[in-house]
């Protein structure tokens, strides 16, 4: 039998071992750190706001956003944010990752939903917002603030709407932006094709085709060159979100599951590699930016950004190609292509602002001060001038100077690009006509494999493939694994949740060697004391 000393230290441990797994959690992104706002701002401390944005190796926003933290430091000069600008999103979302392990994560973070779903997973490192900006003192529009920001009810509803997730809202909205068809109209016009108001996929997919006619010499019709590539999307992602939301067609629900391997994806897939084939379509990744194709008359369909209009076009202010492969054309815009024109469904995409917490509430209440400043008219409308980006407020959006710079499109080449301001204004237009994806922790993952799917599908007909059935049944197991979609579930009910997270496995065993330690415990004190009684 175990002795009676050795089962009470023995229950200890268990019970130590269970404490210890109770406190770290089966699931490490239900424990949160809370953030209860101060009753006060104290000025009388010095703060370091660390920020990390983006910027388009564009000079006018990296002076936008330094202007931003002079203005600011100047309304409140014990604090001092420290600017770290990156080139793209994905290294920022990286540099977060690697630094929530070590809790060094920066104060506030220009990044996309996607991406803050994935921040949310760590033990309280996003601060929700929901009453954040409504304390009367510093939440949006507050009366302690010492700059003009808008009120809750002054962001464009559909915008903050964008980032709420299991009812808590983890971030605001920084920009908008969407995605347009940029069209060469002198060539679609000299091929004999008129430019619908809302195109439809297949007149895009109809003169994708009509432009690979060549003269007797082996040059394109079209363009009399070498070298024509008619229509070109840039996000190859977004193609197949679009797509399959326009056919009403599975890509993922709230809750995370993943819909996205369905019988639509497969004919939308057959058809995309049909025109790959035909090399009437191509991608970013295989074939490059579709505005240099474009500028220089190799390309007369482009998918591209909004934010990316000042590229495209025979005058846009940041072409990236040599004067001397400039060709002349009119460059019109239009919404992407549509499968039904009276049901309009674009995407809705643009950065957003989170805000990591820390155990100082102060330091927290100084990054959220910066983070409103953000949404003041001066940066939005400021910002939104740069590219084809869409202020997310509607102080903003209607301000007079902002109403007065909309309305100058066409007078110069630069900040009145009239390509540029032809998609805000379509943006502004379409607002109700945007969507989004769910966001869940992994949902950056998804929208990887979607994009990589597609990819898969042009390169290999490129390479003299069939995109069949099999085909696309086997590429379907290949990208669940690669991405790791799976795992990436994160629904609740009947449903297959997955394995058990190892801690939990852990503690749940701890927890039934402790009943059996009990259980011997209960025994062995029963007979002691029977034993005791016997021989008295």
């Amino acid at each position: 039998m175990i002795g009676f000393n050795k089962i009470k230290k023995l229950l200890g441990c268990v019970f130590l071992m269970i404490t210890a797994f109770s406190l770290t959690g089966c699931h490490g992104g239900d424990a949160r750190r809370d953030f209860e706002m101060p009753s006060q701002f104290d000025e009388s401390r010095e703060y370091e706001v660390v920020f990390w944005a983006k910027n388009d190796t564009n000079k006018t926003q990296v002076e936008i956003y330094q202007k931003c933290v002079d203005d600011f430091e100047a309304l409140y000069p014990n604090i001092h944010v420290n600017l770290k600008l990156y080139t793209d999103y994905s290294t920022i979302y990286n540099d977060v990752i690697t630094n929530i392990s070590t809790d060094t994560t920066p104060n506030v973070c220009i990044t996309y939903p996607d991406h803050i779903a994935t921040y949310m997973t760590g033990a309280g490192e996003i601060v929700f917002l929901d009453d954040v900006i409504d304390d009367p003192k510093y939440g949006l529009g507050g009366s302690e603030l010492r700059f003009d920001a808008p009120t809750a009810s002054e962001i464009v509803p559909k915008y903050l709407d964008e980032l709420r997730l299991k009812g808590h809202l983890m971030g605001l909205p920084f920009m908008r932006s969407s995605e347009a068809l940029y069209i060469n109209k002198t060539y679609v016009e000299a091929m004999g094709y008129e430019i619908p108001d809302v195109p439809t996929w297949d007149w895009v997919w109809e003169v994708s085709e009509a432009a690979l006619k060549k003269n007797a010499d082996g040059t394109y019709a079209v363009n009399g060159q070498d070298v024509m590539i008619p229509f070109i999307y840039k996000s190859t992602d977004n193609m197949l979100i679009t797509m399959l939301r326009q056919a009403d067609a599975g890509y993922s629900d709230e809750r995370g599951d993943i819909l996205i391997f369905n019988d639509t994806t497969g004919s939308i897939l057959k058809e995309i590699a049909s025109h790959g084939q035909s090399r009437a379509f191509s991608t970013f990744k295989i074939s490059s930016y579709p505005g240099n194709f474009m500028n220089a008359g190799q390309c007369i369909l482009a998918i591209d950004s909004t934010a990316g209009a000042t590229w495209i076009g025979a005058n846009a202010p940041l072409s990236d190609i040599h004067e001397s492969k400039m060709v002349d054309f009119e460059t019109v815009v239009r919404l992407v292509p549509q499968y039904d024109t009276g049901n309009i469904q674009m995407i809705s995409q643009g950065p957003s602002v989170c805000i990591f917490n820390k155990d100082d509430p102060q330091e927290v209440l100084a990054s959220w001060l910066f983070a409103q400043f953000l949404l003041t008219n001066e940066v939005q409308e400021r910002y939104s001038e740069t590219e084809g980006y869409v202020p997310v407020t509607l102080k903003a959006q209607e301000d007079p100077a902002y109403q007065d710079y909309l309305s100058q499109g066409g007078s110069d080449n630069l900040l009145h690009y009239q390509v540029k301001i032809d998609c805000v204004n379509m943006i502004i237009e379409n607002t109700d006509n945007t969507f989004i994806t769910p966001v869940f922790n992994g949902s950056a993952s998804l929208r990887n494999a979607a994009g990589q799917m597609v990819e898969n599908c042009v390169k290999t007909v490129r390479r003299g493939g069939t995109v069949d059935d099999a085909y696309l049944e086997g590429m379907y197991s290949d990208v669940e694994q690669m991405y790791r979609l799976g795992e990436q579930r994160i629904s609740t009910g009947s449903k297959d949740l997955g394995p058990l997270p190892a801690t939990a496995v852990v503690l749940l065993c701890c927890i039934g060697f402790a009943w059996l330690c009990m259980g011997i415990y209960v025994v062995k004190n029963y007979q002691m004391r029977y034993n005791s009684n016997r021989s008295k």
